[in-house]
């Protein structure tokens, strides 16, 4: 299998999947509300919602095996499902977890898989067997792997055809750590290869570590997106460590540009500047007061902190 080259920036920047004001309902449910989003090409891109957001739901619409109700889906520049066929040539995906005859050997699950896919993909067994690490185990029934293994013969399956788009939903779901860690490793790896990974996930810690940007989807509606530094962020918190927390605490109230210092663990203080102070004024404030400083950090919110803001609000506003 011929291993893509890196992504140059302008395809980096282009959108791979994109949606206009996409609505599913099934009967008086709206399972997805009007929904603008996109896929920046190149990157490891997280759909990231709590079991039921509607996450399934808008990959089987971007696949075309369910009907949208309205809206326009472009998939890697084709409208779909006008030109599903075109679109999906490009696309390799699993659906939630991969299914495979169980009485067939792992590669005789791929051979059946690449009769109907291009010519070219009956020659890419062995290399994909390799790519996914189960050469060892290829002529070992299917019905006899791991969850980790299916998964990972799933992945194969899907590079027979050499995408330049993977689908991926919930991929790491049942997974033990270690197989949590090969499949983070081979999404990232694919990315280097140049291809675009999407995956749809509830576990927040993976999307974290695996993703490079993300949209944040509940009850059908888009709640946040962009990458990851921009959806993590959301404080500019200075943890502040001090010998007398208590004085330091009074010094840097004194200051109008600092709005709130409060004990977070003994000795340190969780200090919240106004945005355009630098923490190095903290310290010198601290410092010309005689406080003695033996701890600056910045506070980085989590995925999960800003996860469980951001719905946390959507729920107070519904």
């Amino acid at each position: 299998m011929n291993t893509r080259a890196a992504p140059t920036r302008a395809a980096q920047g282009q959108a791979v999947i994109q949606t206009a004001g996409l609505t599913k309902r099934f009967g008086d449910r709206v399972a997805i509300a009007p929904l603008d989003f996109q896929v920046p090409g190149g990157c490891a891109f997280g759909l990231l919602g709590p079991n039921g957001a509607g996450k399934t739901t808008l990959i089987r619409m971007v696949l075309g095996l369910i009907p949208a109700t309205s809206g326009e889906i472009t998939l890697l520049g084709h409208q779909m499902p006008a030109s599903r066929a075109a679109a999906l040539a490009g696309v390799g995906a699993i659906v939630e977890e991969p299914r495979f005859h169980p009485y067939l050997t792992g590669r005789e699950n791929l051979r059946v898989a690449a009769a109907v896919r291009n010519r070219g993909a009956n020659g890419r067994i062995d290399a994909v067997l390799g790519r996914v690490g189960l050469s060892d185990r290829a002529d070992d029934k299917a019905g006899s792997y791991s969850l980790g293994m299916r998964q990972r013969l799933g992945i194969g399956r899907c590079l027979l055809s050499d995408p330049r788009l993977l689908i991926l939903d919930e991929p790491m779901n049942g997974l033990d750590p270690a197989g949590i860690q090969e499949m983070r490793g081979m999404i990232r790896s694919l990315v280097d290869e140049g291809r675009s990974v999407m995956i749809s996930s509830h576990l927040l810690d993976e999307v974290e570590k695996t993703c490079d940007a993300l949209a944040i989807i509940d009850r059908g509606e888009l709640i946040a997106a962009g990458t990851m530094s921009e959806i993590a962020s959301g404080t500019n918190d200075v943890l502040v460590g001090s010998d007398d927390p208590a004085r330091a605490a009074a010094v840097l109230l004194g200051r109008a540009a600092v709005t709130n210092a409060v004990t977070d663990s003994p000795g340190v203080l969780r200090v919240t500047p106004a945005d355009a102070v630098p923490v190095s004024d903290l310290n010198r404030w601290l410092v010309e007061d005689g406080v003695r400083v033996n701890r600056l950090e910045p506070v980085r919110a989590t995925l999960e902190d800003r996860f469980l803001e951001i719905t946390s609000r959507l729920g107070e506003a519904r």
